[in-house]
């Protein structure tokens, strides 16, 4: 590496390394060996030959200067013909273990990107949903990427540099201590020159390239928020473009100065050091060939001594820079731990209980539930905030208690926020109880495995989500195993058969993000179909209707019969209309069943659901109004 090299290198790993002020605990430093241990034979044979690389590297000059030394001594031909052969042997071999240094590099690199995204991945992927709601999903996909990244390089680059560069640091000062130590005493002289300006000039850059990282992050979250289908449309509806295009230039036009400034400072800063390089040369030469002349040094250890000089350099620069490294290297480990280490609420049994066969009932026995704590299930460096939100932990529901029998029809009504849905997130178990159960045909849902539940249950929400893929990915999401006849009749019953029909690339159309290439009533559609598709014994419907019109209500309410059909079911409503066929209707208020009943019964006390009912139907219905014979 040249002196040049050397400067940039060290710039810009100072100028972008972070939390160097932290210590390494004996706990990190476990855990840290640990993604290691599997390639112990890999890493050993990775120090091997970056060890046997520092050696090749300092074999050149001193071969060099043997050649230089026989010129001048008039030896015979041959010897240096040898000697260049010999150079050239190890130019060669230095090639073959500079690749498989490479090699190496890469495989244990990549292999540990690997096992650190996998680890991470599935783990996120047990995190209970009040986890996603707080999370910033950017934040969340950065540990995924750029910490994963920055643990990586503690082995496929600290680990093998900090190696190499102590052994041939070590061969390079014995070699120039026996050659001449006057001169490297001397050369040494220089090296504050060139450490110290690295030092103050990497922290200045460090914050200006901190402060673009900034402004380039809050320009990818206005893109990213206003470029989306709904972003997009509320910026049209109610923004106003010309201040969202003068924020984001002002945001582009600091990244543009910083960028001149950093590329100055730069140039500047590495300018000056090849500046020292040249220096230190004209010493070696200069008091080298003073040497030589009168007969100290041969005329080869002067050309020894300056090819040497940049491999003691760049060495003692690296080393100099190992902690800041290290260190980097370690904060990225402890951000890719932190998620680790933070515990799914929701948990597998070790030995789950089979889900009874055949149509299945659901029970509430005397259900009480509050939403966790942020300290139970986030982070706050992943909500972007100093300190977590100290709100929740109340109770939402008060002792619930229902029974719906297999094959049965359960309705459930109330007000906005009186706990319907937070009853079908029980049922799902995508939150746990905190007192009572929650029980299919007996067996707690606890004890269920995750899989069962997801083959018992299926659940329809309001918006319909899909990804962005083809039309037959998402409905393979239910049942990868399902053939084109069934998704083709799952597409028929969920009244989607002319839709498809008429796309170009029918089931491989893509549906777009959030599926927005899709109507409202078709996305609804698409996820009955989905919910044809995988069979489930119980069907949770939250509200499955309730931002659609009319026309659109009235084909998805077609497709939910086919697909209530000889299923237990939990349907959530808002529309009162929707709902007044159902077995039992349960009225939710305040977290507490509060009424419960059939339509009729419950219009005939003239409680709370009348009152819901009423409200909605003044005009339609008068005679309800009237608390006379209720509607059929």
């Amino acid at each position: 590496m040249s002196m040049e090299s050397a400067a940039w290198s060290s710039l810009y790993k100072i100028s972008t390394a972070k939390g160097t002020d932290n210590k390494i605990s004996r706990e990190t430093l476990r855990r840290i060996l640990s993604f290691a241990s599997p390639y112990r034979r890999q890493l050993f044979g990775f120090l091997a030959l970056s060890t046997a690389g520092a050696f090749l590297a300092v074999a050149t000059p001193v071969l060099a200067g043997e050649v230089v030394n026989a010129i001048v001594a008039g030896t015979s031909v041959e010897t240096v013909v040898w000697l260049a052969v010999l150079i050239a042997v190890v130019a060669i071999a230095d090639a073959g273990v500079s690749l498989a240094t490479r090699w190496f590099s890469s495989r244990i690199g990549e292999q540990v990107i690997l096992d650190l995204r996998t680890k991470v991945f599935d783990h996120v992927q047990r995190m209970p949903i009040a986890f996603f709601t707080r999370t910033r999903t950017g934040a969340l996909v950065s540990r995924l990427n750029n910490d994963v990244i920055g643990a990586q390089q503690a082995f496929s680059g600290t680990l093998s540099g900090v190696v190499s560069n102590l052994v041939a640091l070590v061969l390079t000062l014995i070699v120039m201590l026996t050659t001449s130590w006057q001169v490297t005493i001397l050369a040494m002289l220089l090296l504050p020159v060139f450490l110290l300006p690295a030092r103050r000039m990497g922290s200045r850059l460090a914050a200006l390239r901190r402060e673009a990282a900034n402004h380039n992050a809050s320009m990818g979250t206005q893109m990213t928020e206003r470029f989306s289908a709904p972003g997009a449309t509320l910026v049209k509806l109610f923004g106003r473009p010309e201040q969202e295009s003068t924020e984001f230039a002002v945001r582009a036009a600091r990244v543009r100065d910083i960028g001149v400034k950093t590329a100055m400072m730069q140039s500047v800063f590495v300018t000056a050091l090849t500046l020292v390089s040249a220096l230190a040369l004209a010493l070696v030469y200069g008091l080298g060939g003073w040497f030589a002349m009168t007969g100290t040094l041969n005329a080869g250890d002067v050309v020894t001594l300056a090819l040497l000089l940049t491999r003691l350099y760049a060495p003692l620069t690296s080393l100099a820079n190992a902690r800041v490294e290290i260190m980097s290297a370690v904060v990225s480990f402890e951000r890719v731990f932190e998620i680790l280490d933070l515990k799914p609420l929701i948990q597998e049994k070790e030995d789950p209980a089979p889900v009874p066969d055949g149509p299945l009932g659901v029970e509430f026995d005397d259900v009480t539930f509050a939403y966790p704590t942020a300290d139970k299930v986030s982070l706050a460096s992943l909500e972007d905030v100093a300190v977590l939100d100290s709100r929740g932990g109340e109770d939402v529901l008060h002792g619930v208690s229902f029974r719906v029998e297999p094959g049965q029809t359960v309705a459930l009504v109330g007000s906005s926020g009186a706990g319907k849905s937070t009853i079908a997130q029980l049922l799902s178990r995508l939150y746990d109880v905190d007192a009572g159960a929650v029980r299919f045909s007996g067996t707690d849902v606890r004890d269920v495995s995750f899989e069962d539940m997801r083959g018992a249950l299926g659940m329809v929400t309001q918006d319909g989500h899909l990804f962005h893929e083809t039309i037959r990915s998402n409905l393979l999401l239910a049942n990868p195993e399902a053939t084109d006849e069934e998704i083709r009749d799952a597409l028929r019953r969920a009244r989607l058969q002319d839709l498809i029909s008429s796309l170009p690339d029918g089931l491989e159309t893509m549906v777009g993000e959030r599926g927005y290439r899709l109507s409202g009533g078709e996305r609804q559609r698409m996820t009955i179909a989905r919910l044809l598709l995988a069979q489930p014994r119980i069907v949770v419907l939250d509200e499955a209707t309730a931002a659609l019109d009319s026309t659109s209500e009235a084909a998805v309410q077609a497709a939910l019969t086919e697909a209530l059909e000889g299923r237990t079911a939990v349907v959530i409503a808002h529309r009162l209309s929707t709902i007044r066929n159902a077995d039992r209707i349960l009225v939710v208020e305040g977290g507490r069943i509060a009424e419960q009943g059939t339509h009729t019964e419950l219009l005939a006390k003239g409680g709370r659901y009348a009152e819901l009912y009423n409200t909605q139907f003044a005009e339609a219905e008068p005679e309800a109004l009237s608390g006379q014979t209720p509607a059929q």
